[in-house]
């Protein structure tokens, strides 16, 4: 018998909105904070918003209610599992309720809770009803005071949004800090910490000489790792600074690192929270990518001051409004800081591994979605990573110095409100931009496929190109402003045309281009300009024409990937190997070069992903894809052998964080998988020696990883000597894990069911859960067994994951959602899974509304 079809959660529609019935001006809030059981004591002052009878709704979840006065006189104690509703007398009132929650038992991590010995909260979108009785809904702008008070002992630091007022002994070994924000802000942006932890401290004067006190809070031994991070603070405010304007607007601010937490951080008004693997770092302890991170997650969080704080979102279906602006302008930062090449590429590449499926399967949503049922599933690769794809596009399209003038125009006429994209597009077209057009990319899932004819008339000296674009999403949707910057070049490398200034605007644009008079070859979309796919794909021999000779840094890099893209879906789809000549010529060139630009070298020689190829076919075949991916790999290695040795020997960098230097190491780890395709003896020795020679994390990681997909004996002792070393720090231990749950090795499901057994792994942990079993679930030439036992071990963990904190489960179980782009066996047996799932009583919304909408 046939288990009965899940039904899907009630969703909340964009079309539904209406501002809040009631305000809440100002909120003094108390709090007695405790492991086990914390009192909050609120007083808010609530006035009603317009004219109308409507009663005031409290939100509130999971809250203990010990007494409820409004203007003074108590009332009886009614709340549902959802909040309070109270029928008020008059325009304005003083409501004061008095709960209990418990932050330890709290492992949804939403709300306040406790981690390492410490207290801290996560709020947004929807965790301030778990502290405390209010409208939590981000249009409900509000000026916080708060007063904390704790055991001085156990909790030595108080911090909360805000600047410091008074603070003091308390009876009884307690002590008590104040703090006052004077900004009004959203419930989501609140937040505290109360711990045993110890300050990283320095300044930043700002442009018109106000002193910022800054400081990064975690424990003891951990405080000379904060160095980066407070550098790329610092860093980061000048930079808001030059190319914004924007100035900060408290007299300190805080960042706390803590090792359980939901998200990478979180931008709470003067007091961010981080996932301490975005703070912690020293070369003994992070890799490069590591470094990179925390700047652009520090920046990202810090520029959310403006972009989020001080300009808030109207409601959840804005999120795009402050997050892919913001995702925007942390990738400004990176490439002003970096090399703007790399990080073009590295975030395209970040696009299209994570958004471009997202867009193509049954998750797919616009970048301001029409609903929701949990707005937690909806922070994703299409709302953040995309929705800054759209700012790029209105930037590249006004010009740097006009973006800057139509920016200025947003802050300054939504300061101290919450906002809409409307609003944003408003801004943009005082500056010119063709907003009415560019809000259809807001409102359109489906990643639009641009299509391009050619015909040459040498005679006139004249191509002619028809260009049409559709979106198999939404076919019948009008079509979209598409940015489209193109050049054409001879076969002996010269250009013979460049356009930058092309706005694609109908379903099919045609455009002559003079003075072509011989047979160009075309290269589109240079830059990315647009989050967009081409087609068709230029011939093999023009691809290498392009890698040879194009000045786009980009553009180059994909004439390189799409030789690769080409053999390797062709040898996918045929299940046999094919010729790999233009791809080892290409490489051949790459390598020549690799003393002048080795980042941009690496980065282009990474082979594509086996999951990127995926996205290339029409059905997923995983076997044959990872086949012909290895084929690759082992031509290269067979054709280029001695050159890949000898680029691999050149490649000792200098210590520190420069382009140059990252580029060598990042080159030489990318070096060493290739040599390893054979899995040969003096690949695997070499690797080892790599490893236990390394003179920082980048270089011992690169060997690690190499060898993790090694049968190799220098795999285990190099597994061994790692944890042996690492042992006590959780954000390196997380390498250890997700190193062995990503192998190809035939035995990486026992590895990984043994694992789960560590005495390591915490499955409350988020970064524990997500090295481990996300990392073995996008592990394509693991997870997909023909017996479906992979697709068993994470429906298994999903599940587990869901009675402890549902934000992880809903993250968990996305792989299975891709079920209809496998062949058989495999995806009527991820659709099983998903149903097994479906089929279990008590699902949580998060996890109900991803599988639901995955079965549809």
């Amino acid at each position: 018998m046939d288990s009965p079809a899940p039904v899907a959660p009630a969703r909340k529609r964009l079309a539904d909105y209406r501002p809040p019935d009631w305000l809440v001006p100002d909120l003094a809030l108390r709090f007695e904070l405790d492991a086990d059981r914390t009192l909050v004591h609120a007083r808010m002052q609530v006035r009603r918003n317009g004219s109308h009878p409507a009663p005031l709704r409290l939100d509130g979840e999971e809250l203990e209610l010990l007494s409820l006065t409004i203007n003074g006189v108590a009332r009886p104690q009614n709340a549902s599992p959802e909040g309070l509703v109270l029928e008020i007398d008059g325009d304005e009132a003083v409501i004061e309720t008095v709960v209990a929650i418990h932050p330890a038992a709290n492992s949804r991590l939403m709300g306040l809770y406790s981690s390492g010995g410490n207290l801290c909260t996560q709020c947004e979108a929807e965790g301030f009803r778990r502290i405390t009785f209010l409208p939590d809904r981000p249009d409900v702008l509000t000026r916080y005071q708060v007063r904390l008070e704790a055991d001085a002992a156990r909790y030595p630091v108080l911090l909360a949004n805000g600047n410091p007022g008074a603070a003091g002994a308390l009876p009884d070994g307690r002590h008590f800090a104040e703090w006052d924000d004077p900004f009004p802000k959203p419930a989501y942006l609140f937040a505290l910490v109360a711990g045993d932890l110890k300050p990283l401290e320095d300044s930043f004067t700002t442009m018109s000489g106000r002193h910022v006190k800054l400081g990064i809070w975690v424990a003891a031994a951990d405080v000379p790792r904060c160095r980066h991070a407070m550098e790329s603070l610092k860093a980061s405010m000048a930079f808001d600074e030059q190319v914004y304007g924007r100035e900060y607007d408290l007299d300190v601010f805080n960042i706390v690192a803590v090792h359980d937490f939901n998200f990478g951080a979180m931008e709470n008004k003067g007091l961010n929270i981080f996932n301490a693997k975005y703070v912690l770092a020293d070369p003994d302890t992070a890799t490069d990518w590591d470094y990179d991170a925390i700047a652009a997650i520090v920046a990202h969080e810090y520029f959310h001051n403006w972009s989020g704080n001080r300009v808030t979102c109207r409601d959840w279906f804005q999120l795009s409004l402050k997050e892919g602006f913001t995702v925007f302008r942390d990738q400004q930062f990176s490439a002003h800081i970096g090399s703007p090449a790399v990080k073009r590429i590295e975030g395209v590449r970040q696009l299209r591994a994570s958004q471009f499926p997202e867009d193509a399967g049954p998750l797919a949503h616009a970048v301001r979605p029409d609903s929701y049922a949990e707005i937690s599933n909806f922070y994703t690769a299409t709302v953040y990573d995309k929705g800054a794809e759209l700012i790029r596009m209105m930037a590249t399209r006004l010009g740097a110095a006009i973006f800057r003038a139509a920016t200025d125009a947003y802050f300054d006429r939504n300061d101290g409100t919450a906002a809409t994209v409307e609003d944003f597009l408003a801004a943009m077209a005082s500056e010119g931009l063709e907003s009415d057009l560019f809000r259809r990319w807001y409102e359109q899932p489906g990643t639009p496929r641009v299509t391009v004819s050619a015909s040459h008339d040498a005679g006139a000296a004249r191509l002619d190109l028809v260009i049409r674009q559709t979106n198999p999403k939404r076919p019948d949707a009008p079509p979209l402003p598409i940015p489209l910057r193109l050049a054409a070049f001879a076969r002996d490398g010269r250009k013979l045309v460049q356009r930058d200034d092309l706005l694609l605007r109908e379903a099919e644009t045609r455009l002559s281009l003079d003075g072509v008079a011989e047979a160009p070859i075309l290269s589109l979309n240079r830059g990315f300009a647009a989050p967009i796919l081409v087609e068709p794909a230029p011939a093999p021999d023009d691809l290498l024409v392009l890698a040879a000779h194009e000045d786009d840094s980009f553009a180059r890099y994909e004439a390189v990937q799409q030789l690769m893209l080409s053999a390797l879906t062709a040898s996918a789809a045929a299940k046999q190997a094919v010729g790999h000549a233009e791809v080892v010529t290409a490489a051949t060139a790459l390598l020549a070069q690799a003393g002048d630009d080795p980042a941009f070298v690496a980065e282009t020689l990474l082979l594509p992903s086996e999951a990127l190829i995926g996205d290339r076919m029409a059905s997923v075949d995983p076997e044959a894809i990872h086949a012909a991916r290895e084929g690759l790999r082992q031509s290269l290695l067979s054709a280029l052998r001695e050159p890949l040795w000898t680029a691999w020997r050149a490649c000792d960098a200098p210590d520190g964080q420069s382009p140059r230097a990252k580029g060598l190491r990042r080159l030489k780890g990318i070096l060493l998988s290739l040599l390893l395709a054979d899995d040969g003896a003096d690949a695997a020795q070499a690797a080892f020696a790599q490893f236990e020679t390394a003179a920082n994390m980048t270089d011992r990681m690169s060997a690690l990883t190499a060898l993790s997909h090694s049968q190799a004996p220098e795999r285990d002792a190099a597994l061994h000597a790692f944890v042996a070393r690492y042992d006590l720090l959780p954000e390196v231990l997380d390498k250890w894990f997700l190193a062995q749950s990503s192998s190809i090795r035939p035995d990486t499901r026992a590895v990984v069911e043994a694992l789960a057994q560590h005495p390591r792994f915490d499955a409350r942990n988020p970064n524990r859960l997500r090295a481990l079993v996300l990392g073995f679930a996008m592990n394509q030439t693991r997870f997909h067994d023909r017996e479906g036992a992979g697709y068993a071990l994470l429906a298994g963990h999903v599940l587990s994951a869901d009675r402890i904190n549902p934000q992880s489960a809903a993250r968990l179980v996305q792989p299975l959602a891709r079920w209809r782009r496998l062949a058989d066996p495999w995806g009527p047996l991820m659709k099983a899974e998903l149903e097994q799932i479906a089929a279990t009583p008590g699902l949580s919304k998060d996890l109900t509304e991803v599988v639901t909408t995955s079965l549809a």
